[in-house]
């Protein structure tokens, strides 16, 4: 079959055939009295397989030593394939996110993507000054996609750069908090803290509606920060975590001024002196938790909170009967 042939047949242009033949890949068995090229079956065989190792992304050297060398271990190769082709879908997913990031700044002229890829590379930098700069300005200078606030805020070991990155994302608009909350499912804790502390900081009920899921997530780290956090904002549904946490003695003064705030509506604060009661009766008698619950009676008015106060002041525990003493009289000079 001479090569005009080949190339309609196979696909492969005569060009590369010929190419193909000056690399010694697929050397035509015979020539025809006029001189011209002349394929056999084997030939066209071996074409077929240089162009189905050529579909797997080796080069034609590769490809060579692949059909000639017996000694080939293909399985080397192919591994090595593998991982190539990792990076390489890697680099490309990352441009395509970068690309995807500096679209949705919706640039009116090349300075602004110039702008937007010089702040996004900042964001990036190994150097905290840097980060803490570019989070700085993203809130005010140069607009920042809210996928890239959130991955930077994810990512953060440093705290004053997180801080400046919290700060940045809760001006950003929306968006935030959804992302955010696929954060609070990541199996890291120092990323679901992360999420949680971001999420905090930032206004609105969307932000709200997902701390109000988190009373409920089973990292507890993650309730000690949404419950305070809706405490400061009115919600009530965080009056059983912050009492909690109280009991527990972890995050107990920001949990015990989330109640102070949520007290200043007097049916609530019945709820909340009713709540603390309940947990010191069922507190272990000398236990510290009694002595924090009755310490959280200060903030919460009310007749229920007063009356509990009284009571306590005749504690057989003396710390609980001095402290409830000092709140009592504390509450009279008021």
């Amino acid at each position: 079959m001479l090569i005009g042939e080949v190339a309609r047949r196979s696909g492969v242009s005569a060009r590369m055939l010929r190419h193909y033949e000056s690399l010694g890949l697929v050397r035509p068995s015979g020539r025809t009295g006029s001189g011209y090229r002349e394929y056999s079956g084997e030939d066209i065989r071996r074409i077929f397989h240089v162009e189905s190792l050529r579909s797997l992304g080796l080069s034609l050297r590769e490809i060579g030593r692949a059909l000639d060398d017996p000694g080939f271990a293909p399985s080397a190769l192919v591994g090595d394939l593998v991982r190539r082709t990792r990076e390489r879908v890697a680099a490309e997913t990352e441009l395509l996110t970068r690309l995807r990031r500096i679209d949705a700044t919706d640039p009116a002229g090349w300075e602004d993507v110039l702008q937007a890829v010089a702040l996004l590379q900042a964001l990036g930098s190994k150097s905290a000054g840097t980060r803490q700069r570019a989070a700085l300005s993203a809130a005010d200078e140069v607009p920042v996609p809210v996928e890239a606030l959130v991955e930077a805020v994810l990512s953060e070991t440093d705290p004053n750069v997180a801080g400046a990155l919290r700060w940045a994302l809760a001006r950003s608009g929306g968006g935030g908090p959804a992302l955010l909350a696929e954060g609070l499912g990541s199996p890291v804790a120092a990323v679901r803290e992360r999420a949680v502390r971001a999420l905090a900081g930032m206004p609105g009920e969307e932000a709200a509606s997902r701390l109000r899921e988190a009373l409920a997530h089973p990292d507890a780290v993650v309730r000690r920060y949404a419950a305070p956090a809706l405490g400061t904002r009115g919600v009530t549904e965080a009056v059983p975590a912050l009492i909690d946490m109280i009991v527990e003695g972890r995050n107990d003064t920001d949990a015990a001024d989330a109640l102070g705030a949520l007290a200043s509506d007097a049916a609530t604060a019945d709820r909340i002196a009713t709540g603390l009661v309940d947990r010191l009766a069922r507190a272990a008698p000398g236990a510290s938790a009694r002595g924090r619950l009755t310490q959280a009676l200060a903030d919460v008015p009310g007749t229920v909170a007063a009356r509990a106060l009284a009571e306590l002041s005749h504690d057989r525990d003396p710390a609980v009967a001095l402290t409830a003493a000092y709140l009592l009289r504390t509450r009279e000079a008021r």
